[in-house]
C-alpha cells in the first residue's frame, strides 16, 4: 500500500527473553536488530544493562552505543535515530526487527508522534525558561492558555518543564493538545506487527534475580568503577540507570553490597510490573505466554505468528 518497510516489535519487560529471541528471529528472517532500550545507547554502560555481547550477535545491530554516558538524549532524537536504521535496513532489502522494552521510544520510532524540533536546550527554550525564573509558574502558564488554550488545560501550572515545551511547540506552529491526542490514538507510520513477551510473574522475577546475580558475576562492579573513573557519576545516578545508581555507595561509602543487589532486584521488579502495564495499554500488541518455552521455541512461535499476523498499516494520506 505504502511501499514503506514492514517492522516487526518484539517487546515486553525485562529479562523476558526478548534479546535472544530478537536476535534468533533477525536471523531467521535476514534481518537486522534495532534496540529499543533508553540505557543501550550508551557507550560503556554494557553489563548492567544487559547488552548482547558483540561475539553473540548474529545479525548486525543499530541504536546500541549512541552516546556517551551523561550525553543528553531524548524520544525524539530516538525517533531520529531509530528511523533512520529503519530506512537503512530496508534499504538493503533486509527486515527492520525492533527489540526492547522502552515503550516510549517504540512508540516514537514507530508511531505517528510529534517532538519540537529542538531536542536539546535551545535559545527558545532557554528563553521561556529564563521567563519562568523570572515570571514564575503561574505567570508562564497564563501566557500559554492565551498562546494556546486547549494545551494549557492539560497540563497542570506547576509543570513548568511541559509548559515550556507546550510555548516552543507554539512557537514552531504545532500543539501540545495535538501531540497528546497523537499519543493516544496510535497511529503507525510503518506497518508494524508488535509481538510481546510475557511470563507468569513469578517465573520472570525468577529471571530478574537471577540476571542480576550473573551481572555480578560478569563484572558490573569492575564497569562501574571504571565509569566513575571517567567521570560518568552523574549519568549512573539518574533515576533510569538501576544497577548502577545503588551500587555507587558500595564502591564510594562502603555500603553493604547484599542489601545493594536487594535494592536493585525489586527496582527491577517494579520496573518489568511497569513495562508489562505500558505494552498491555496497546490492544495491537500479539502476546506470546514463553514462561514454559524455551529460547528456540519461543522463536519458532513468533515466525508462526508473523506468518499469520497481518501487520498494521499506517493511515491513508489524504494527500
Amino acid at each position: 500500500m505504502t511501499g514503506l518497510p514492514t517492522v516487526i516489535a518484539i517487546v515486553g519487560p525485562t529479562a523476558v527473553g526478548k534479546s535472544a529471541v530478537g536476535d534468533a528471529v533477525a536471523h531467521a528472517l535476514g534481518g537486522e536488530i534495532i534496540s529499543a532500550d533508553s540505557m543501550q545507547i550508551y557507550r560503556g554502560m554494557d553489563i548492567g544493562t544487559a547488552k548482547t555481547p558483540a561475539e553473540e550477535r548474529r545479525v548486525p545491530y543499530h541504536c546500541l552505543d549512541l552516546m556517551e554516558p551523561g550525553t543528553p538524549y531524548s524520544a525524539a532524537l530516538y525517533q531520529r535515530d531509530a528511523r533512520a536504521a529503519i530506512d537503512m535496513i530496508a534499504g538493503r532489502h533486509k527486515v527492520p526487527v525492533m527489540v526492547g522494552g522502552t515503550g516510549l521510544y517504540i512508540r516514537a520510532a514507530l508511531d505517528d508522534m510529534r517532538f519540537p524540533s529542538g531536542d536539546l536546550a535551545t535559545p527558545l527554550r532557554r528563553h521561556y525558561e529564563e521567563l519562568a525564573a523570572d515570571l514564575g509558574a503561574a505567570a508562564l502558564h497564563e501566557l500559554l492558555a492565551d498562546r494556546d488554550p486547549v494545551s494549557a488545560n492539560l497540563i497542570h501550572p506547576n509543570n513548568i518543564r511541559r509548559v515550556v515545551r507546550a510555548l516552543e511547540m507554539a512557537d514552531e506552529g504545532t500543539s501540545y493538545a495535538e501531540q497528546a491526542a497523537g499519543f493516544s490514538e496510535r497511529t503507525t507510520v510503518y506497518p508494524t506487527v508488535l509481538i510481546g513477551l510475557t511470563m507468569e510473574r513469578s517465573a520472570l522475577y525468577a529471571r530478574i534475580e537471577a540476571r542480576i546475580d550473573a551481572m555480578l558475576q560478569q563484572g558490573l562492579l569492575t564497569e562501574i568503577r571504571g565509569l566513575l573513573a571517567e567521570g560518568y557519576r552523574d549519568a549512573m545516578t539518574a533515576a533510569q540507570a538501576i544497577g548502577y545508581k545503588e551500587i555507587i555507595p558500595v564502591l564510594e561509602q562502603g555500603a553493604d553490597l547484599a542489601e545493594a543487589v536487594l535494592a536493585i532486584k525489586q527496582a527491577t521488579r517494579r520496573y518489568a510490573k511497569r513495562q508489562l502495564s505500558w505494552f498491555r495499554s496497546d490492544p495491537r500488541v500479539v502476546w506470546l505466554d514463553v514462561t514454559e518455552l524455551s529460547p528456540e521455541q519461543a522463536t519458532a512461535r513468533v515466525l508462526e505468528l508473523l506468518e499469520s499476523s497481518e501487520p498494521i498499516l499506517p493511515a491513508e494520506s489524504d494527500d
